[in-house]
């Protein structure tokens, strides 16, 4: 009788025991499956300033994201230069004109702009101080670094593989530019001098020398260059 009364008293510990054990073997697996952070996706609309140095040449690029209406703005202050705009819609248009002088070129791409979460599948690389500002790092098919702020979650800085570097000096989130801005100038309109190939872009004149490298940089990014992941393309 006595052994028997042990042992029913004995039971209820040797289970809060087994439940201790797997309640603390639980949250081990758990800690060493912890998933890493994956990058945020952008805003459906913003405004950002950038600080661009690509291998040594200064730009200062105002940047304009609105996906809702499927327009992407870059006004581009070349270090002691022109003021080129760039003005890109979802359907591939893209036009790169100046406003000081009638000079401006139409192309036809065959990806839209970028979705908001085109950082989708990055590789994650840790954590690291960039630009004073103790940020998560994540990769892409061996083609662009990307860092945001992990208190914030704010963009700090990307680099492409070429060594250019993109150091983000404003993000602000909602920020919408007026329609009116979005409107190219008429002579963008002009036939004779639009140049559709974008093979013959670098030649062309009069943006000589601009290459219009996002729209390649866009499709690097995508395993296979498969452009429907994180593109929208004509239908």
């Amino acid at each position: 009788m006595l052994e028997q009364k042990m042992v029913k008293m004995n039971m209820p510990c040797f289970l809060w025991g087994v439940l201790i054990v797997i309640v603390l073997y639980s949250a081990y697996l758990g800690e060493g499956k912890k998933l890493d952070p994956t990058p945020t996706s952008w805003p459906e609309q913003f405004h950002s300033v950038l600080c661009i140095n690509n291998s040594g040449s200064l730009q200062v690029t105002d940047l304009w994201y609105d996906w809702p209406k499927g327009r992407n703005f870059n006004i581009i202050q070349k270090q002691l230069g022109r003021k080129l705009y760039d003005l890109e819609w979802d359907n591939g248009t893209s036009f790169y004109y100046y406003l000081d002088k009638d000079e401006c070129e139409k192309m036809h791409f065959d990806v839209g702009i970028l979705r908001p979460s085109w950082l989708e599948g990055a590789n994650y690389l840790g954590t690291k101080y960039v630009d004073g500002f103790l940020c998560n790092g994540w990769e892409k098919v061996d083609f662009i670094w990307y860092y945001e702020d992990t208190v914030t979650n704010r963009p700090v800085h990307w680099r492409f593989f070429t060594g250019m570097t993109v150091h983000v000096m404003t993000f602000e989130v909602g920020a919408v530019l007026e329609d009116a801005d979005w409107q190219a100038p008429t002579y963008c309109f002009d036939k004779s001098g639009a140049v559709e190939d974008p093979k013959e872009k670098a030649k062309a004149t009069p943006v000589k020398g601009y290459a219009p490298l996002y729209p390649y940089f866009h499709k690097r990014l995508l395993p296979g260059f498969n452009e429907h992941n994180i593109f929208t393309t004509d239908s």
